[in-house]
C-alpha cells in the first residue's frame, strides 16, 4: 500500500492534477478577497524598477503569482525540486508565472540540490527583462533570511522588492514555515514597504546588513499586512537571526 501511494504521488498525471486544482482554488481565493495595497501606488514605484528581485517569507507564498497584474510583466519564481515543489510549479505555470528549478539554500546542500544552477538562470531571468520571485528564508529557517537573495542582487544589480500578501481568513499548518492556506470571501492585504538595494562592489559587511535589513523589512511588511486586515494577532511573534544563516 505505501509502494502504491508513493508512486500515485510521484505520477505525472496526480502532479498536474493537484497542481491544476490549487492554481484554480487560489484564483477564487485572489477573486474573493477584497484587497487593499500599501502604498495604494505601490505598481507606480515599483514598475519603473523593474526588472526586481521580489521577495517573501516561506508559507507566505500561496497567492505571491498574483503580484503580477498586467499581462506585459514578465515574472518566474524560484521552486525547490522537492515533490511538493511539482505542484507548486504547476500551479505557478498555470497563473502565467514561470518557473526556475532548485534551492535558495547556500549551505552544504546548494550543488546537491541545484542552488548554482538556479543561480544563473535566475542572473539570466532578470538580464531578460524577467522579474524574479523567491522566499527570502532558506528551508527549515524559517524567517530568517539568507545571503542567496543578496547575493543575487549583488550580482545583477537589481533591487529587491519585499512584500507581503495576507487574507484575513485562512488555515495555518504546523509545519516548519507555518504554511498559511487563504481561504475565500475576506479581505486581504498587500504590502511593500522600501526596496533594498546592494551595490555591486558590497563587502561581506554591506552583504550582512541587507540580509538583516530585508528580514526587518519583511517582518514589518507581514506585520502590517495583518493589521490591515483585522488581524494583528495572527502575525507570527518575528525570529531574529542576529548574524548570518548562509
Amino acid at each position: 500500500m505505501k509502494h502504491l501511494i508513493r508512486n500515485t504521488l510521484r505520477s505525472g498525471w496526480f502532479q498536474r492534477a493537484v497542481g491544476f486544482l490549487a492554481a484554480e482554488y487560489l484564483r477564487l481565493v485572489w477573486l474573493t478577497n477584497r484587497f487593499t495595497y500599501e502604498p495604494p501606488e505601490v505598481y507606480d514605484i515599483v514598475e519603473p524598477q523593474m526588472p526586481a528581485i521580489f521577495a517573501f517569507w516561506h508559507g507566505q507564498h500561496l497567492l505571491t503569482p498574483f503580484i503580477k497584474n498586467k499581462p506585459s510583466y514578465r515574472a518566474k519564481v524560484l521552486i525547490s525540486r522537492h515533490r511538493d515543489g511539482e505542484f507548486n510549479a504547476i500551479a505557478a505555470e498555470r497563473l502565467g508565472i514561470g518557473t526556475i528549478r532548485g534551492s535558495g539554500d547556500h549551505g552544504s546542500s546548494f550543488h546537491r540540490k541545484g542552488g548554482v544552477g538556479a543561480f544563473k538562470e535566475m542572473v539570466r531571468a532578470l538580464e531578460d527583462n524577467y522579474n524574479v520571485a523567491s522566499t527570502a528564508d532558506v528551508p527549515k529557517r524559517a524567517r530568517i533570511a539568507g545571503l542567496g537573495i543578496i547575493m543575487l542582487a549583488r550580482e545583477s544589480g537589481r533591487p529587491i522588492m519585499p512584500f507581503a500578501m495576507v487574507t484575513s481568513r485562512f488555515v495555518r499548518l504546523k509545519n516548519w514555515d507555518s504554511t498559511t492556506i487563504n481561504l475565500p470571501f475576506g479581505r486581504g492585504a498587500l504590502v511593500g514597504i522600501k526596496e533594498i538595494n546592494v551595490p555591486r562592489d558590497a563587502d561581506a559587511a554591506m552583504m550582512e546588513q541587507a540580509r538583516l535589513d530585508l528580514e526587518a523589512t519583511l517582518n514589518e511588511c507581514m506585520r502590517r499586512a495583518y493589521e490591515i486586515v483585522g488581524r494583528p494577532d495572527a502575525c507570527p511573534p518575528p525570529v531574529t537571526s542576529g548574524a548570518s544563516s548562509g
